[in-house]
């Protein structure tokens, strides 16, 4: 491919790129490029809207370039303040360690293990001296922390911003100065730290590496960004069925999005299936084939094959689907209420989400609908729980 069919490969879906006529220079330049992206270990799945990223990084490595995915476990012990609007707790070392293990054991779905070198900021951030984090910090000003739009709200709206926050996008910024990263990826939450990177490699007299920012993927609910912590996500390592009929819920407008940012096809033929579903056909089928596209890709053609069978067969056909999990929960003094009982259960997030589910006529036992939020379960019972139209469990009280 030439360089200009190549950059307008990697502009597909991209935000931001600064400056662009850098990224054009360097691509034409022939030798290959380290591209960067961190991640923290925040939580132990990655999920679809990480792959936003992921599959971007994935198009640079078919170009001949190699990325360096940065796992901030220094970072992690900090906590990103990006968009917050009070200081995040950080992680401790075990859970940033746990967590970056299984980061590693799944990132490999997508990219190419001979052209990705996974590193961990800690291999040079734990040699810092404080003397060298004094160095580093000279290198930036408060008035520049401070235009940053998150640190600005706090500062003036009279809350409390620690002086280890400020840290954070320094570190970042200096992970790209030690790895001599020529592009940066990430969210376009992250664009003052990766604009921090430029500078901080210019003040050690690198080159500036090219920004590139990449939007945050609407999770289920169509509105927030994806996120474990809101159960809006999709894992890439779930079941295929429940993968399938996660994707299936999404809205049909919110579908187009999905195609954009998550799919591999050609605009041209997003475009086409745009059209099809404009003149008439069921955005149903299209649908089916967005969910089986990505499901293909994180198991096989098989699984999406049997996933979209059982997702025709449960909610076409009324059909509970033949496997689930099975849940055995203690039922103290011989009863359990059924909001604790689908929050231990793992269907709900908590007993407060299982009410509201309750409420709204979410939730089904043995296929019907149960609109009482005080049942109690017996003790020495069995029921199938439902909660929407994707989550079941068989549940045994004793």
């Amino acid at each position: 491919m030439s360089v200009k069919d190549v950059l307008a490969e990697i502009r597909r879906g991209v935000e931001e790129i600064l400056p662009s006529e850098d990224l054009h220079e360097r691509l034409d330049g022939g030798k290959p490029l380290r591209i960067k992206a961190g991640f923290d270990p925040t939580a132990p799945d990655l999920h679809l809207g990480h792959t936003v990223l992921l599959n971007k990084l994935r198009q640079f490595q078919d170009h001949g370039h190699s990325v360096l995915f940065l796992i901030g476990d220094f970072t992690g012990m900090i906590g990103d303040p990006s968009g917050k609007s009070a200081t995040r707790p950080p992680l401790t070392a075990e859970e940033v360690r746990v967590n970056a293990e299984t980061y590693k054991s799944q990132v490999f779905r997508v990219l190419d293990p001979a052209r990705t070198e996974v590193v961990f900021n800690s291999e040079w951030m734990n040699r810092f001296t404080a003397a060298d984090m004094v160095r580093l910090a000279a290198r930036h000003t408060v008035a520049r922390m401070l235009e940053r739009d998150d640190f600005h709200k706090r500062y003036t709206g009279n809350q409390p911003i620690a002086i280890h926050e400020f840290l954070y996008p320094l570190i970042q910024g200096y992970d790209s100065v030690a790895l001599k990263a020529d592009v940066e990826l990430g969210g376009t939450d992250q664009k003052f730290n990766l604009l921090v990177g430029r500078q901080l490699q210019e003040s050690y007299g690198q080159k500036p590496q090219v920004v590139m920012t990449l939007p945050l993927l609407e999770g289920l609910d169509g509105v927030q960004k994806m996120s474990k912590s809101l159960g809006n996500y999709v894992g890439i390592e779930e079941p295929p069925a429940e993968m399938f009929g996660k994707i299936m819920s999404i809205s049909d407008e919110q579908m187009w999005r999905w195609f954009e940012l998550l799919s591999f096809r050609p605009l041209e033929e997003i475009a086409q299936l745009r059209q099809a579903a404009a003149e008439g056909r069921n955005p149903r089928d299209i649908k089916f084939e967005l969910a089986t596209e990505i499901v293909t890709r994180f198991h096989d053609a098989a699984a999406a094959e049997s996933a979209q069978q059982e997702f025709v067969a449960r909610f076409s056909q009324g059909a509970m689907p033949g496997e689930m999990p099975e849940v055995t929960l203690e039922a103290p003094e011989g009863r359990l209420g059924l909001a604790a009982a689908l929050n231990n259960a793992g269907l709900v997030g908590s007993n407060s989400e299982a009410m509201r589910m309750i409420r709204q006529g979410a939730v089904r036992i043995d296929g019907e609908r149960i609109e009482d939020t005080a049942l109690q379960l017996e003790a020495g019972s069995e029921q199938v729980c439902q909660v929407g139209k994707r989550r079941f469990a068989r549940v045994r009280l004793k």
